[in-house]
């Protein structure tokens, strides 16, 4: 069931509109009822775009989608253009390449391979030996990406947001320079080409992508960047967007929330606004001191969370004079909590970000109690799971020497300055190890299908895998801890 405003969103005619969602108003059931009222309609479900930031999301938002679908004898309508921005941007740039100046076949760089392909050309530039004070691998790779996402100069993105490194401006440009040319000459992408080749389809051929989609639907708008919006309003197409900029939290990633604020004024007439404002997760109280705190801001969309639930407890703002103090109050409220009744596995403590429980982890070590950190490494950032994409990249695109640097190291007695050499110079390597592994790539260049490549490359990869690392948990990888911290009983 819909209450009112959700019906009223989830069924508003095809024209711009802009739903704003509060915290905890079913902001994902409204935007799966309306994907499932344009089908209703008569829509097709191959031609609507529902783009979202995780891949989770979309799977949840299309789920429930074809859930309020009335029951058929066929099989529920599939919506292949659900998916994240950088996943539609890849499919839609393959299909488009020419369009653009791209080799369909081009692979896609993730951001450790995207930072180490910009210290070679670093290197390359003889900006390594400049003194220390020059950002390294990572940092210049932030700037490159936040220069672009924000469509921003990089004068400008220096001053803005790395202030430190603004005597650098003429060498930055000039290694970004070489990095575009670098990625050019490997036909590879990294993710925020992704987006910025999508915006130059749209600008060039953006008929032929509008001719696509009946429907463009985007979740959580007030974390769009600027090439983000700049691609939806190309669009245009029956455009519906949900969020709240009460929830913009990512201007640290090149988010701005002016693409929610500005959203009504792009049309002409202005797009509809509709608001959710009845929350389903939390008590009235702690609504009240939301309100209140949302209510200061200067520019908003205004709106006035409410909740069926009532409670007599209040939410408590506590001042502590620094971060052990604050660490203290939180262990003594555990142990009291404890002490209540509530057992420890009762109960969590949430923070922003993963450091800022370092002091807390400590005095909760010292007052030995248990408690478990949730955090882990993302499986595609495991070392293992890397060298087995590369050797599939590699195949794949053999100019890609990014993946390529990676593979050779895993054969015994190549390490990075012959792997450098074999693919600068044309050189080979010897022993039976590199005489398989170009078997293997010979296989893979000629494989039609990828669980047989898959299949290819594990029965070579695992004796290799054994050799080098000596735990289920490469020790190339490092865990990547998520902001919580959970204790247990």
């Amino acid at each position: 069931m819909l209450n009112a405003s959700q019906l009223a969103a989830a069924t508003a005619p095809p024209s711009p509109l802009l739903i704003i969602a509060g915290a905890g108003t079913g902001k994902t059931n409204t935007l799966a009822h309306r994907v499932a009222h344009f089908i209703k309609e008569g829509a097709d479900p191959g031609r609507i775009l529902l783009l979202t930031f995780t891949r989770r999301a979309a799977e949840i938002m299309v789920r429930r989608a074809s859930s309020t679908l009335p029951a058929s004898p066929f099989p529920r309508p599939r919506i292949p253009w659900a998916d994240t921005f950088h996943s539609v941007a890849n499919r839609l740039l393959r299909l488009h390449a020419s369009s653009v100046g791209l080799d369909p076949s081009f692979t896609v760089l993730d951001r450790s391979d995207s930072a180490d392909l910009l210290n070679v050309v670093r290197n390359d530039l003889g900006f390594a030996k400049l003194p220390a004070r020059f950002p390294k691998k990572d940092t210049c790779l932030a700037i490159y990406s936040h220069a672009v996402n924000t469509r921003a100069p990089v004068e400008q993105t220096l001053k803005r947001v790395f202030p430190a490194y603004t005597d650098w401006t003429d060498q930055l440009k000039a290694l970004f320079r070489g990095y575009v040319a670098a990625k050019q000459q490997r036909h590879v992408l990294d993710y925020d080409d992704l987006l910025l080749y999508w915006f130059y389809l749209m600008e060039g051929d953006g008929e032929q992508v509008r001719r696509r989609f009946d429907h463009v639907l985007v979740d959580e708008y007030q974390d769009t960047n600027a090439i983000q919006a700049e691609i939806v309003l190309k669009i245009r197409t029956s455009l519906t967007v949900v969020g709240d900029d009460a929830q913009a939290i990512y201007a640290f990633r090149g988010a701005t929330v002016r693409n929610i604020l500005d959203f009504p004024t792009q049309f002409d007439p202005p797009a509809t606004v509709i608001k959710l404002e009845q929350n389903y997760r939390s008590v009235q109280p702690i609504l009240d001191a939301s309100n209140a705190v949302i209510g200061l801001a200067a520019e908003s969309f205004r709106k006035n969370l409410f909740s069926e639930r009532r409670s007599e407890q209040k939410p408590l703002l506590v001042a502590a004079k620094d971060e052990q103090a604050q660490a203290d109050y939180i262990v003594e409220g555990v142990l009291y909590t404890r002490e209540a009744g509530i057992p420890l596995h009762h109960q969590a403590i949430l923070m922003r970000t993963a450091h800022h429980s370092d002091l807390l982890e400590i005095e909760l070590g010292r007052r030995n109690i248990p408690f478990v950190k949730y955090g882990g490494l993302k499986f595609l950032e495991a070392a293992h799971v890397k060298d087995v994409l590369c050797i599939l990249r590699w195949a794949e695109n053999p100019r890609d020497d990014v993946a390529g640097f990676r593979v050779l190291q895993l054969l015994p007695g190549i390490g990075p300055a012959q792997a450098r050499r074999i693919l600068g110079e044309g050189g080979s390597g010897k022993g039976e190890g590199y005489v398989s592994l170009c078997a293997l790539l010979d296989a893979l260049h000629s494989a039609t299908q990828w669980p047989g490549q898959l299949g290819m490359v594990r029965k070579w990869y695992e004796p290799h895998l054994e050799r080098l690392y000596t735990s289920s948990s490469p020790p190339s990888t490092r865990p990547r801890a998520r902001s919580g911290t959970s204790s247990t009983s």
